[in-house]
Order: C-alpha cells, then sequence, then structure tokens
C-alpha cells in the first residue's frame, strides 16, 4: 500500500492555534532586524508569507520558516546594508540548492552520529529557553499568566491555544504598561525592486553572514528538522528529507532575498512549537502564511500597530513551551549511558557558543567514545 505523504489540510482550532506557536522566535527577531538593520518591514512579512505558503503546499505537514539567527544577529548590529543581508541570502541560496539537488547534503546527514543529534537538540532548546525568560522578564506578571494560559491549553489542543494566548497577555500587558514590539510605521516601507549587489560588500556578505549561517543551517534547519519530523509523523513524512529541505531552502533564498526578505530556513524549534500547539497538518503554516501576507500587504499604520500590541513577555512564554518541546525529546531520554557525556558536551557547546561549535565538539567527544568502548572491549593480554 502507497503511503500518503503529508495530511490532507484541516483548519480547525488546534491548526489555527498551532499556525502561532513559534512567532516567539520569529517576531522578536524579525522586527528587531527591520528596527536595528535597517530592512523594510513589508518586504520581510511578504516573503516569510509566501515561503510559508509554498511549504505547506510541498510538504502538507506544519513544517515552519524562521529568519536564519546568525544572519539576523550580524544585522541587529546595525552594521550591515540591506544590500548586503540580500547578497549573503542569495549566496546561502545558491549553497543550499547545490547541495540539495547533487544530493550531497544526504551524506552530510548520516555522518552526524545520533548522541550528537541529541545534544544538539538539547542545546538548542535549552538555548531558546533562555531567550523566553529574556522575553518574559520585560514583565514578570503577563509572562508568567501567558505561560500558566499555554500549560492549561495544552490540555486542550481543541482551542487554538497560542493566538488566546497572545491575545489575554495584549490586554494584560496593554493594563499594566507593559512594553510591546517594536515598530513604526514609517520601517514599513514598501514592495521594491530587486536589491542590486555591490562586489564591494561580497566579502562582509561572505564571511559575517554566510559562512556561519550554513553551518547553522546544516544542522538546525535541515537535519533536525528531517529527523523530527520523522518522530512526530513517521511515514508520512518520509519526504521531509535533508534533500528537499535543502532545495526549498535554496529556492526561496535565491528568489526573495533580492527583493528584500531577510534570509529564512527551517527549524526544528518551529517544528516542535508547531505540534506543541495543536499543528498536525500544513494548514497551520498555509494560515501564517497567509497572516504575513496580509500584514505585509495592509496599510503600514494598521499592521504596526497590531504588532506593537503583542507584549514581549507573551511571547517568551510561547518560546519558552516550544523549547521543552524541543529539549526535551525522546532521543535524549533514550540514549545509552555511554551517549551521555557526548550529549552533555554537545548541548553545553551548543548552548555556549552556537550549533555549529556543538557539531563539532560532538563529533569529538564520540569519536573518544567509540575509541574508549574498543578499548574496554580488548579481551586482557
Amino acid at each position: 500500500m502507497r503511503v500518503r505523504h503529508g495530511h490532507d489540510f484541516r483548519f480547525g482550532p488546534a491548526e489555527f492555534g498551532g499556525a502561532f506557536g513559534d512567532l516567539g522566535v520569529v517576531l522578536p527577531l524579525t522586527l528587531g532586524v527591520v528596527a536595528v538593520g535597517g530592512l523594510a518591514a513589508g518586504p520581510v512579512f511578504l516573503g516569510f508569507g509566501l515561503f510559508c505558503i509554498a511549504t505547506a503546499l510541498h510538504y502538507r505537514l506544519p513544517i515552519p520558516v524562521q529568519p536564519m539567527k546568525a544572519v539576523a544577529a550580524v544585522a541587529l548590529t546595525g552594521q550591515i546594508a540591506p544590500e548586503a543581508v540580500a547578497l549573503a541570502g542569495v549566496m546561502i541560496g545558491a549553497v543550499f540548492l547545490v547541495l540539495g539537488a547533487t544530493g550531497w547534503i544526504s551524506r552530510v546527514a548520516r555522518l552526524v552520529p545520533q548522541s550528537v543529534l541529541a545534544g544538539l537538540q538539547l542545546g538548542l532548546g535549552a538555548a531558546l529557553a533562555l531567550l523566553s525568560l529574556q522575553l518574559m522578564a520585560s514583565s514578570w506578571a503577563v509572562g508568567l499568566t501567558a505561560l500558566a494560559l499555554c500549560l492549561a491549553f495544552m490540555r486542550a489542543p481543541e482551542w487554538p491555544g497560542a493566538p488566546l494566548v497572545i491575545a489575554v497577555a495584549a490586554a494584560l500587558a496593554w493594563g499594566l504598561g507593559a512594553p510591546g514590539l517594536a515598530v513604526e510605521p514609517s520601517s514599513w516601507g514598501g514592495l521594491v525592486a530587486p536589491l542590486l549587489p555591490d562586489p564591494a560588500l561580497w566579502p562582509q556578505a561572505l564571511a559575517q553572514m554566510a559562512l556561519p549561517q550554513i553551518a547553522l543551517t546544516v544542522t538546525n534547519a535541515i537535519v533536525l528538522t528531517a529527523l523530527i519530523a520523522g518522530d512526530y509523523y513517521g511515514e508520512r513524512a518520509t519526504h521531509v528529507t535533508p534533500r528537499r529541505l535543502s532545495i526549498t531552502t535554496g529556492l526561496a533564498n535565491l528568489a526573495l532575498s533580492p527583493l528584500g526578505a531577510l534570509p529564512m530556513c527551517h527549524g526544528a524549534g518551529g517544528l516542535a512549537a508547531y505540534r506543541r500547539f495543536g499543528a498536525r497538518t500544513g494548514a497551520a503554516t498555509l494560515l501564517l502564511g497567509l497572516a504575513f501576507t496580509a500584514l505585509a500587504l495592509a496599510p503600514a499604520g494598521a499592521s504596526a500597530a497590531l504588532l506593537a500590541a503583542i507584549p514581549l513577555a507573551g511571547l517568551g512564554a510561547l518560546l519558552l513551551v516550544a523549547a521543552g518541546e524541543l529539549a526535551l525529546s525522546r532521543r535524549v531520554f533514550d540514549a545509552r549511558p555511554s551517549c551521555w557525556p557526548v550529549i552533555a558536551a554537545t548541548a553545553a557547546a551548543t548552548l555556549a557558543y552556537d550549533p555549529f561549535i556543538g557539531l563539532v565538539v560532538g563529533a569529538g567527544a564520540e569519536a573518544a567514545r567509540r575509541a574508549l568502548l574498543r578499548l574496554l572491549a580488548r579481551p586482557a593480554s
């Protein structure tokens, strides 16, 4: 019997709730880049919307779309021109299109041991948890209330939990004067002509953004996303492979980065967030894509006012729940005792530095573990 890939779209409350479960990562990074990095908000949100819609139609599962974190981090310094961000997106897109089209990305994925993948999950989850606590610290009253509501809605998946949490948190933040997202109508911009790359920006775009981001995307957005999709959806996710994720990432960035979109990828944390808040089909990603597209095309004043009403602490609560879903995976708990030091070393390096350093440290720890086991298995002379 032929297994159907993905699921038929379902448009119930759970899908609607899951669609907004990953906003704790997407909105703070995106609007930070707009406010500091000089990107226009309209093209950024339109890029997210179009990539979400294409992802939903292609995979028919709640596969997320997220900003590329290394690129966003550099853009948040305020020392990078929008043209350099676009150029980095094109470079990254070309690399992943080639890796996917040739199948080389699958070979890279097979080289990563399970113990290292478990450590990457744990470390990324811990890093997201720390970020969530920083957001919640902007108003503990709002953050803890939102977190309590998140935990309550997890027991009632028939309710659209994430949007209701955001609505209640926004009302409470308004009453308490808690800070919301910083966005001004003047930053919205309009749809723009393709950004023409300046040859002088090539070294900066390559060294500061493209190379660090490629390493992060391979581990978190491709290898881990494919692995966790298989954990969650079994045979219906057999088409969510590193090769396909690499190709869709490459095509999206090649097409959208020159138009002013922030470079984007998929992501393991977003996949966990979608599922935790009820999403089970591609309808969740489709709904988010339509919402972002409408936000991009609406009048700037209305869109900015809507986003400014969302409290940072409420987004932090959503992010904390997603972080727990990612970090506390079955892969961590089912590992053999001899793998625990490898998992711990990988997670610690990921938390202290980034997933690429975590991958390098984890690979070294796994090699040491295997050498030690071979040594212990030798018969005494």
